[in-house]
């Protein structure tokens, strides 16, 4: 595993592709999610912190979700459960949604320095779409810059996402660079032969290393973490 984060670490060579996940990258819905998933859960018998949601299930497809969580309770979910989860998750985010603090100028900061970026998420693109919305982002990414995991085979940790971005970008794997904040989206990019920086505003560090990636702690760090210079202004 060492040795595959060192590899990915490099400097790119030509880099002409950042790769953004959406969830805790560009908005900060992680704890919103993961604090309804945990009461959910927990109403329905599996009793769950929002600490236990977010190390057993964030990265995961909401499909993935059901199925480990009603592996763990010994049973069936009530019908209708993850449908009733995906719209009250609506509402909390339309309530509570926001950027990322400095989100918008690591983007613009980049895209200034003639790289494209695009936006490639575990969520349904309506869900990404909503969300970019929300937050003011949804300007910097038209839908010919948001690709989802419900658009191929299968979702992260696999590499099909990162690189069905990049074939539909025109931009070879290794001229790209993957920015997430999940230990499978990590993977995902190494996978696909990226390299990966971690987003670790509030995720584990450690885990996010131990997958392959390089560390940052800001979204204005981001610029100089990828040598396009200082941190945005």
């Amino acid at each position: 595993m060492a040795t595959r984060a060192v590899r990915h670490n490099r400097p790119v060579v030509d880099l002409q592709l950042v790769i953004f996940d959406c969830d805790g990258v560009l908005v900060d819905s992680e704890v919103i999610s993961n604090e309804l998933l945990a009461r959910m859960l927990t109403a329905a018998g599996l009793a769950t912190t929002l600490e236990e949601a977010r190390r057993s299930y964030q990265g995961l497809l909401l499909s993935e979700v059901l199925s480990s969580a009603e592996s763990k309770l010994g049973r069936s979910l009530p019908t209708g459960w993850l449908t009733r989860y995906e719209q009250e998750r609506e509402q909390a985010l339309r309530r509570e949604l926001a950027p990322v603090v400095g989100a918008r100028r690591a983007v613009e900061r980049i895209r200034s320095k003639g790289l494209e970026t695009c936006v490639a998420s575990q969520g349904k693109l309506e869900k990404t779409r909503l969300s970019l919305e929300l937050t003011g982002l949804r300007a910097l990414f038209p839908d010919e810059l948001l690709f989802s995991a419900w658009s191929v085979a299968r979702g992260k940790p696999f590499p099909d996402l990162f690189l069905h971005a990049a074939t539909t970008m025109g931009v070879a794997p290794e001229r790209c660079v993957v920015v997430e904040d999940s230990p499978s989206g990590v993977t995902a990019a190494s996978a696909a032969g990226m390299r990966a920086v971690g987003y670790a505003a509030d995720t584990d560090e450690t885990a996010l290393r131990h997958a392959g990636a390089e560390v940052f702690h800001r979204l204005d760090e981001l610029p100089a973490v990828l040598g396009l210079g200082q941190r945005a202004e």
